[in-house]
């Protein structure tokens, strides 16, 4: 229990890290990941963050500055995405955000819930083109990771179905081929086709499973064919 004390606190204090020295020392434009996780003393330790069952009820500006709630979209299944200009991962994940928006446009809505500068947020939004809905917060944004009980750490996705339930929590980097089977088995979950705990079940699954066959494609050998001749 200890352990896993240790290891929220951990990634909780490690957003702030990365937030504050993004503040004082990265510009805008550059590139950079989230840095280590940061220790706590014992002094400074809170009680760890759970992640709720249902979509918490909290309020961020969104583009035009208006405070909006996180529970005010409608469609039937709701991504929240929370992530940072100086996000390396988080910046590869937005072309499938704004694909996955466009092609399931009936069903799902995506939420960008950047917790960075507004007017940092602003300009790579415009520049990069993102076609879905955006909160911002600094500080405030900090506060609503607390609020969804998510790690302190970019990217995080928040799947919720019809009745704002939380269905799964995907922390790191979303790929097409997990974001896909989520959403159908959110679908079936809408249409009673499953019970949660079924849909949770088989996602956590397939999530293993891809992350198994994504480890080992990366470290297998160079195809044969690419390997450079022999000739003695």
């Amino acid at each position: 229990m200890r352990t896993a004390v240790n290891i929220a606190l951990v990634a909780i204090v490690a957003a702030f890290a990365g937030f504050f020295l993004y503040r004082g020392f990265t510009p805008t434009t550059a590139l950079v990941e989230a840095p280590a996780p940061v220790s706590v003393s014992p002094k400074e330790q809170s009680p760890p963050t759970v992640v709720p069952n249902r979509i918490p009820d909290f309020k961020l500006a969104n583009r035009a500055g208006k405070l909006t709630s996180v529970l005010s979209y409608a469609k039937p299944i709701v991504i929240y995405n929370f992530w940072a200009t100086w996000c390396t991962p988080c910046r590869r994940e937005i072309p499938l955000l704004n694909q996955l928006r466009r092609e399931r446009a009936q069903s799902v809505e995506v939420v960008g819930i950047a917790v960075d500068f507004r007017d940092a947020v602003l300009k790579y939004a415009d520049e990069i083109g993102i076609r879905y809905p955006l909160l911002i917060g600094e500080e405030d944004g900090l506060q609503a990771l607390d609020a969804f009980g998510v790690p302190g750490a970019f990217p995080v996705s928040v799947f919720a179905d019809q009745e704002k339930r939380i269905v799964m929590v995907k922390l790191g980097e979303l790929h097409a081929d997990e974001a896909g089977f989520i959403l159908d088995r959110i679908g079936d979950l809408n249409a009673g086709r499953l019970d949660m705990a079924g849909a949770k079940q088989q996602i956590s699954a397939k999530l293993q499973e891809f992350a198994q066959n994504r480890a080992k494609a990366k470290s297998a050998p160079p195809d044969a064919a690419s390997q450079p001749l022999d000739r003695g």
